[in-house]
């Protein structure tokens, strides 16, 4: 039976890439507006202790990340904490170079302003997407060849697809940057709470969002690492922001991450096992592949390809019987558009769903909900095929 879920409604929420809050994260916002609403840079009470609850939400996730806080800075959200990473490297390396290296499977957010650059100054060299294997993971070979072109002074890769949820080999790809002066940017948007931290990095992405939080982006860059931002405040964030963050999301994000790493290890562990049985049950659909490293992985996120069905209509179908689901690409999933990073590993682009498993602390009854899914996937397919005209072919 579905259960009356956080967001109101009697569904099952199988599509977590974006929320909802974590309850106790939820209790800290609605508290946090009355403590820290005021400006934290004034100096009256309010501001102070606005100061101060942000310094403190600093430091708690300046500690789960293994930093310092200074170098940790709050953005608006993990999209654009990502293409600023990208721009303040780019920007303090002007003097040596303007290519960028990222792989093919990299969110939106670094694939499409790469390729606006190298369009600007007609030079389809200063941006290089480096191609990924059959499961998602950068070719190293590839990687090594792009990142050696002179004039390369970026390099982007994921921790994990927050698609298919294939990890990247990050201590191989940074054993290729470190070398040659090249600060390695990755982005752990969709990992970030849900796995271990990745250590093998110079400049690190985070969005609350992963871990239960409000959507909130979080930039690390290594106290060493050359990164400038040129439209900077110097008083805001260390000089990475024009806009002070909002407190009350701020103290909520961090609240999320110490309520999800106290139970992480668990989380996961039971993620997995519920996301096993989703893959088990998706290969048994005729003409369905489920995508990604079957091993080396994120434990709550699954995406499968059925041939001769169409993901709209699929996820359409799985919504109409209170399942909600995903489709289409990760970072551009609004437009249902077919999915970048499943070209790029090429595979089927259409008739895919993808599912990212809620924390438990969010949606208690996700065991059952992932059972419901299971249940109901043969039978979707099916249907979906027949309204298509190509059932049993």
């Amino acid at each position: 039976m579905a259960k009356e879920s956080l967001i109101g409604t009697s569904r099952r929420l199988l599509d977590a890439a974006s929320g909802p809050l974590h309850p106790v994260a939820r209790e800290t916002l609605v508290a946090a507006l009355e403590a820290g609403w005021a400006d934290p840079a004034r100096l009256y009470a309010e501001g102070r202790r606005a100061g101060a609850l942000l310094a403190r939400a600093r430091e708690v996730i300046a500690a789960g990340l293994g930093v310092r806080p200074p170098e940790v800075t709050f953005l608006p959200s993990g999209p654009t904490a990502l293409a600023r990473a990208v721009d303040g490297v780019l920007y303090a390396a002007e003097r040596r170079g303007a290519r960028t290296v990222a792989s093919a499977v990299e969110h939106s957010a670094i694939l499409v302003p790469g390729r606006g650059r190298a369009a600007r100054a007609a030079d389809a060299t200063r941006f290089a997407e480096v191609p990924v294997t059959a499961t998602g993971a950068v070719d190293l070979d590839a990687w090594a060849a792009a990142v050696n072109v002179p004039g390369t002074v970026a390099a982007a890769l994921q921790h994990a697809n927050g698609e298919v949820g294939t990890r990247q080999p990050l201590a191989e790809a940074r054993a290729v940057t470190e070398p040659s002066g090249i600060p390695l940017i990755v982005d752990a948007t969709a990992s970030l709470g849900r796995d271990d931290v990745p250590t093998d990095w110079d400049v690190l992405v985070g969005d609350a969002r992963s871990w239960g939080g409000p959507p909130l982006g979080v930039l690390v860059v290594r106290e060493a690492t050359r990164w400038r931002w040129p439209d900077a405040r110097a008083d805001v964030e260390a000089g990475r922001a024009d806009v002070a963050p909002w407190v009350p999301l701020a103290l909520a994000a961090a609240e999320a991450w110490q309520q999800t790493a106290a139970v992480r290890e668990d989380d996961g562990r039971e993620a997995r096992a519920l996301v096993d049985r989703v893959r088990d049950a998706a290969s048994a659909v005729p003409d369905t592949e489920v995508v990604g490293d079957p091993v080396d992985r994120l434990p709550h996120i699954v995406t499968f390809s059925s041939l001769f069905a169409d993901g709209e209509a699929l996820v359409g179908a799985l919504d109409r019987q209170g399942l909600a689901v995903a489709s289409g690409s990760a970072c551009t999933s609004s437009t249902l558009e077919p999915s970048h990073v499943l070209a790029a590993m090429g595979t089927l682009t259409h008739g895919n769903v993808r599912m990212t498993l809620p924390l438990k602390a969010v949606s208690p009854g996700r065991a059952d909900d992932v059972e419901a899914l299971c249940a109901s996937l043969v039978p979707t397919i099916e249907a979906v095929r027949a309204e298509l005209g190509v059932a049993g072919l």
